[in-house]
């Protein structure tokens, strides 16, 4: 996109702040998962946040990756090409951010296109990949490729039944831990700002 000069003032700060948030030990994980799910065909990136970025910038990794967490042939991005033109490469990260909402990813937990394309926020990535890992480990379909143990678990619904006669005994229950009003009355309680009247 636009070439854009060194930041100033509060724009560098913001910056600064979102680059603090890049974990490389993150980034090691997520280049062992990716390798491991997509094969041997994917080259290792460089080491560091910038490697990182440029490994992923074309977007054809991240179709391969979305693509393998799908049956083979039934791949949400039919189309993967290798393209030195910008809006070629951001469509395709387009497209590995789109079926990645439909694998299951909350909207709110995917970077933007320009995140990873202009290289500004590494750390949003970073973040979708591990959320995108952490829900191919919980659907358990047996196409995750890798260790388990390098995303945190999803949580799982667990839905309990109560009966009717359980409901209605839980109903006339008084939590202690509430405290009760049983029994209380304002009788003897003077007005507030009245003295009291000592008889």
């Amino acid at each position: 996109m636009a070439n854009r000069g060194p930041s100033y003032g509060l724009s560098r700060e913001v910056q600064q702040k979102i680059d603090q948030q890049y974990d490389p030990e993150l980034e090691q994980v997520l280049v062992r998962w990716i390798l491991a799910q997509c094969g041997g065909d994917v080259a290792q990136p460089a080491p560091g946040k910038d490697g990182f970025q440029q490994w992923l910038k074309d977007g054809t990794v991240l179709c391969r990756l979305i693509n393998s967490l799908h049956p083979r042939g039934q791949g949400p991005v039919a189309k993967i090409q290798a393209s030195a033109m910008a809006f070629k490469q951001m469509e395709q990260i387009s497209q590995f951010l789109q079926a990645a909402e439909r694998y299951g990813i909350a909207a709110t937990d995917i970077f933007q296109t320009v995140d990873l394309w202009e290289g500004k926020n590494m750390a949003c990535v970073q973040r979708t990949l591990m959320n995108l890992g952490s829900l191919a480990v919980a659907k358990g379909d047996g196409l995750f490729v890798g260790d388990p143990n390098w995303f945190p678990k999803k949580s799982q619904e667990n839905r309990r039944v109560f009966s009717e006669d359980k409901l209605k005994e839980g109903q006339s229950v008084i939590g202690l831990q509430m405290g009760t009003n049983r029994g209380a009355s304002q009788a003897g309680m003077t007005g507030y700002g009245m003295p009291r009247q000592i008889l």
